[in-house]
């Protein structure tokens, strides 16, 4: 490197073209996630690959059986994990066991040959000093002729002491002996010179390591290492160990004396004992097992009854028990659950006997006070026909009492209807409807009320028909009542009613929609907008004279139908209800063409303004649907130009544009995504 610090231009050329060779696969792997599309550092990658997530599918479909069998299988769990930790616990003691056994052979094997290898040491070199003497005192004067005697007999000697030494110990060990010439460590091996000597079909050359012999070689004692026994004609190995030292032979020479200990019954002896461990270990987790699944099932099985029992008695089979046996633990929680099983029988059928007395009570005080009610609205027109003789205040007393009586009919009748949908003697007469009439009909319906707050009722989505198999008398109360609510509570603000199919004639959904822009609903109120007697003001006064049970009773509508009445609203920004209706009768729905919450809510509308001041952002749905649009429509002392097709206050059909133009789908994706109330 450089005095600052940077690579040579040589250098840097190479790493990059090396980054580059590398790369290739992790380029491949991001351009299939990144869906086909080459995207610079930094960018946001699009949409997973198709392929990728088909092939994620494939694999993820045999596996999920088997996952939902472990989520839901308690006993299974138990019984895997004790499986586990045996085993690991098994391998942990078997390799320790292994471990030690092995240690403990070794170093008796060592022990053993050390001895064995000393004593031979000390006898060979015993030989070789007698032979030597022996020598000497025969040799003659002629100095030539002895020297040749004194070589043949050391050759001859070195083959003797190897078979002498290796007949103590046939199978044990073997010998070898060769020359302590570092530069030719193994000589000649014809007959009559020092070469190499060993006992059996030992290969000499190739079991006695080069680092060994030339320790030897340089340094004095005995030495040892581990090595492999080759033999000659064969490519088996035998692990072994190799003892070593220097001598002399009869002459004085050096030689190199080596025995080899094979371990052949150790290694015997160690696989004997693994395959004891092994089988053991198999058996033991095997047993532990089966001890795990009787424990767990002594456990589990009370608590599936218990479960079984409880799904029973959600379904209303309220006299079902459990069995209890013993007295332990899972006794006395039996004797606890039958308990609460009888109390809350108990409990349910008292309930249901008030509940019942309740119902008879309404129906009979509804229909005892009807006749009264005939007789007192008989004398009460007549009182009002004739008001104009009256004072002021007796001709104001006689319209009090009109219009308390309109509201006091009005609230019998719908508890009669409550009173029918309690004791499940509603029925609905379902036939082709198209919702625009429904629609017309009940906005000519609110006009006068609109007309005295200033609102004008907008229709969207009006220009294709809007056809279900509904009840028409039911489909136009609840209508009737979202827009008479929304008209009450909108503060004089535009009502906005938009319509929309999904589907087929032969099956799909279709929705009406009802958009206010007045008080709006908190946070919360919109799950209990449909109880009954709710108000989400209590000191708000009744412009209209309602009872309080309106949206209890459209509820109840909508489901008769199987369909969904549901409500979103932000507190200054107005709330929307949405009727969903299957297009055939019976049919399950699966989603709404229009979104619970509103295009135009504070949420959206952010959300188009954060992703319009984005340079380059993707845009979200809402923003790329939504047109321009002031954030509130103008009251009726506002200066908001009113849309196109709205005259005088009227909706004319066919003015907007349809919810959820271009793709259905998208209103039905979006139809349950928010904080949905589905039909209680």
């Amino acid at each position: 490197m450089s005095r600052t610090g940077s690579a040579p231009e040589s250098k840097r050329g190479r790493s990059t073209d090396s980054t580059r060779g590398t790369s290739l696969s992790a380029r491949v792997f991001a351009w299939l996630l990144r869906g086909g599309q080459l995207l610079p550092d930094g960018a946001v990658s699009g949409p997973v690959h198709p392929l990728l997530r088909l092939f994620s599918r494939w694999v993820r479909r045999p596996l999920l059986p088997a996952l939902r069998l472990w989520r839901r299988n308690i006993q299974l769990r138990v019984v895997a994990s004790t499986l586990l930790m045996s085993l690991v616990v098994v391998l942990l003691l078997g390799v320790v066991v292994v471990g030690q056994v092995r240690n403990g052979l070794l170093t008796g094997k060592a022990q053993a040959a050390q001895s064995q290898a000393a004593g031979g040491f000390g006898v060979a070199q015993k030989l070789a000093d007698g032979a030597g003497a022996g020598t000497g005192a025969t040799v003659g004067d002629d100095a030539a002729r002895s020297g040749s005697r004194g070589t043949q007999d050391s050759a001859t000697w070195l083959t003797g002491l190897v078979e002498q030494l290796a007949s103590g110990g046939q199978g044990v060990f073997s010998v070898v002996a060769l020359s302590s010439d570092s530069d030719e460590p193994f000589g000649d091996a014809s007959r009559g010179t020092r070469g190499p000597r060993a006992s059996g079909d030992v290969d000499p050359e190739a079991s006695v390591p080069p680092e060994l012999r030339r320790k030897l070689d340089t340094r004095a004692g005995t030495f040892r290492q581990y090595t492999q026994i080759k033999r000659i004609g064969s490519d088996e190995s035998v692990p072994a160990l190799i003892i070593g030292k220097r001598l002399n032979d009869v002459n004085g020479n050096q030689f190199q004396l080596y025995y080899l200990f094979p371990f052949t019954q150790e290694a015997e002896t160690l696989k004997l004992v693994t395959g004891t461990l092994a089988t053991a270990g198999v058996f033991v987790v095997i047993l532990l097992g089966a001890i795990a699944w009787l424990v767990v099932r002594q456990v589990v099985t009370p608590v599936r009854m218990a479960a079984g029992i409880s799904e029973r008695l959600a379904a209303g089979l309220l006299q079902e028990r459990m069995k209890v046996t013993g007295e332990d633990d899972i006794a006395r929680l039996g004797e606890s659950f039958n308990k609460m099983a009888q109390n809350l029988q108990l409990k349910i059928q008292q309930l249901e006997e008030l509940s019942r007395m309740q119902r008879r009570f309404v129906s009979d005080v509804s229909h005892e006070l009807r006749t009264p009610l005939t007789t007192v609205r008989m004398a009460a027109d007549v009182i009002h026909e004739a008001r104009e003789d009256f004072d002021p205040a007796t001709k104001r007393s006689a319209e009090l009492l009109r219009g308390q009586l309109d509201r006091f009919e009005s609230l019998l009748a719908e508890l009669l209807e409550i009173s029918r949908f309690d004791a499940g003697a509603a029925a609905l007469e379902a036939g082709p409807v198209d919702l625009r009439d429904v629609v017309q009909r009940v906005i000519e319906g609110a006009e006068p009320l609109a007309e005295r707050t200033g609102t004008r009722i907008l229709v969207r989505g009006a220009e294709q028909p809007v056809i279900a198999e509904a009840d028409s008398r039911r489909v136009e109360r609840v209508l009737r009542n979202l827009v008479v609510n929304a008209v009450e509570h909108g503060e004089g603000r535009d009502v906005v009613v938009r319509l929309a199919s999904a589907g087929d004639p032969s099956g799909g959904a279709v929705a009406v929609a009802v958009r206010d822009y007045g008080v709006g609903l908190k946070a919360g109120e919109a799950a209990r907008v449909f109880n009954r007697f709710w108000r989400a003001d209590p000191a708000r006064a009744r412009t209209t004279g309602g009872t309080g049970l309106g949206l209890s009773i459209a509820v109840e509508d909508a489901r008769l139908h199987g369909g969904w009445l549901q409500a979103w609203g932000e507190p200054g920004g107005g709330s929307q209800f949405r009727l969903t209706l299957p297009r055939t009768a019976g049919e399950a729905l699966r989603g709404s063409p229009i979104p619970l919450e509103p295009e135009d809510s504070r949420r959206n509308r952010a959300a188009a303004a954060a992703s319009r001041r984005r340079p380059g952002g993707a845009r979200t749905p809402a923003a790329l649907a939504a047109p321009a649009r002031a954030a509130l429509p103008a009251g009726p002392s506002g200066n908001g130009a009113a849309p196109e097709g709205v005259r005088d206050g009227k909706a004319a059909r066919g003015t907007h544009t349809r919810a959820g133009d271009g793709d259905p789908a998208d209103g039905v994706r979006g139809g349950d995504r928010e904080g949905e109330l589905r039909g209680r």
